[in-house]
């Protein structure tokens, strides 16, 4: 079966199109173009801001024509994550999609059904002409996956709807009516490097097969996290063994928990047993601790060549400091709303920047503004100490929920009709552009509902098939009954 054999056809149809079009954040141009000619093939309105967000404006069907406007939302980056041994252009190549049983994935890299398939049902409605509707705009944002840059750039009176259902949920059956707020801090260190010694023998130490996920809706699920793996490592190490520290890197992107991370060090030649022992002992230990979350981690040590330069003994050590007694993961989970996380933080990306800087990267996440700001700060001071400039980014607001919604209560009616059973009201740890929307849109009445998706953020994410069409029956219902 290929990914067009799928129901509902006319999304799946979307849907490939889309994976067959390069989408990085900050380059979504292609997609933009892509769907520009789709409006125009279909005689749609359409308009773009500064920022390059897009809205497209359909009419009501008849006898629609007195329903309010509805918002479909969704956003038109996606995050781009790829396995090591897989060659793959985000800027030019398609995604390759493989049917998986129930599921849909992609081969090596990440699919972009976050929020591709958001993207495919808004456009499945828009261009149909036998779907029952009131006026409908479709409002899809730029580099929502690094920055909300463009919810946070969109235009006070862009859009004219006050309802917005937004299409960038991951568990069908759920509808959320709220998420947490989020923040970006970042340490560098300045450094200046010295010459490698000529005796010492050189290796790469590598933390890899971690599943890595979403650092909002993964991580209350104690996945490992390979920057921090590779930091207690290094330090067990200096306590045993000393070493020069010539390159570290783990991590690519805020908002996703790192999968691989690599240092390479030097050491004298009586040390390498040693060395090697303590590794092999140190990765039994990560093996045990993770083997029901991340059963495929493994912690490598090869041989290299030697590195032109490496860095002072100083800096090794705060740098290692600093890492480890960074916070990761859960920090407080919500006392109002069970099961829920409150608060988190990711130790997210560990970057050399030629031989003058290195870079980590962080990110918070909170439900509550004063916790997301208490966190950040905890981050920053481990970094202060060690010596490091710190930022904080901008970061975005939290969308607070609001139980006595009327779109709610349509769509928890609907499902109910639909499928016999109660949908579940939720709030989710990771960032939406909802609570954005809000500040200019303060009027707004919204929802977030989606099909089932897993793994997103990683080469493993995935969409299952049977969900889609549920989902889309429950969108159409929606749209009916307003």
């Amino acid at each position: 079966m290929i990914i067009k054999d799928l129901e509902p056809k006319l999304v799946w149809n979307y849907f490939h199109e889309i994976t067959q079009t390069p989408r990085p954040s900050k380059k979504e141009g292609k997609i933009i173009r892509y769907i520009e000619a789709i409006a125009a093939e279909n005689n749609i309105a359409v308009k773009k801001d500064r920022a390059g967000n897009l809205l497209l404006f359909k009419p009501a069907t008849k006898g629609y024509e007195n329903r309010p406007t509805v918002i479909l939302q969704a956003h038109l980056d996606m995050v781009c994550e790829k396995n090591r041994d897989v060659r793959h252009d985000f800027d030019n190549d398609p995604i390759k999609t493989v049917v998986d049983g129930n599921w849909l994935r992609a081969e090596g890299t990440t699919l972009g059904a976050d929020n591709g398939i958001g993207l495919a049902a808004a456009l499945a409605v828009i261009t149909s002409d036998d779907i029952e509707h009131g006026p409908v705009e479709c409002l899809f944002t730029v580099d929502e996956e690094t920055g909300l840059t463009g919810a946070k750039m969109l235009e006070e009176g862009f859009m004219t709807g006050n309802i917005l259902l937004n299409l960038d949920s991951e568990d069908e059956g759920q509808i959320f009516i709220g998420c947490a707020g989020g923040k970006g801090t970042v340490a560098t260190f300045a450094c200046e490097t010295e010459p490698a010694s000529a005796s010492d023998l050189y290796f790469r130490i590598t933390v890899t097969g971690l599943n890595g996920g979403h650092s909002g809706g993964d991580i209350h699920k104690g996945r490992g996290n390979a920057n921090k793996i590779l930091a207690r490592f290094l330090y067990k190490l200096q306590e045993n063994c000393p070493f020069t520290l010539a390159a570290i890197e783990g991590g690519h992107l805020h908002n996703a928990i790192p999968r691989e991370a690599y240092a390479v060090i030097g050491i004298s030649a009586d040390c390498r047993e040693n060395v090697r022992v303590l590794l092999n002992l140190f990765a039994a230990d990560i093996e045990n601790e993770l083997g029901s979350v991340d059963p495929n981690v493994k912690i490598i040590m090869e041989t290299t060549n030697k590195p032109d330069t490496c860095l002072p003994a100083t800096l090794t050590e705060k740098l290692i400091y600093a890492l480890l007694a960074c916070p990761h993961g859960v920090i407080n989970m919500s006392h109002d709303i069970e099961g829920l996380v409150e608060t988190s933080t990711n130790l997210a990306s560990i970057k050399m920047t030629g031989a003058s800087e290195i870079t980590v990267g962080t990110s918070q996440r909170s439900a509550t503004e004063s916790e997301k700001t208490a966190i950040a700060d905890q981050v920053a001071a481990v970094f202060l100490l060690a010596g490091a400039k710190v930022e904080h980014g901008e970061g975005y607001p939290g969308w607070k929920p609001n139980p006595e919604s009327k779109i709610l209560k349509v769509a928890l009616e609907s499902y109910r009709k639909l499928f016999r059973k109660e949908a579940l009201i939720m709030a989710i740890h990771a960032g939406l552009e909802c609570g954005l929307f809000l500040e200019k849109y303060p009027h707004l009445d919204m929802i977030s509902f989606g099909p089932t998706l897993r793994d997103v953020h990683s080469p493993d994410e995935r969409i299952e098939i049977k969900t889609v069409d549920l989902w889309w029956q429950h969108l159409l219902d929606i749209l009916r009954n307003i």
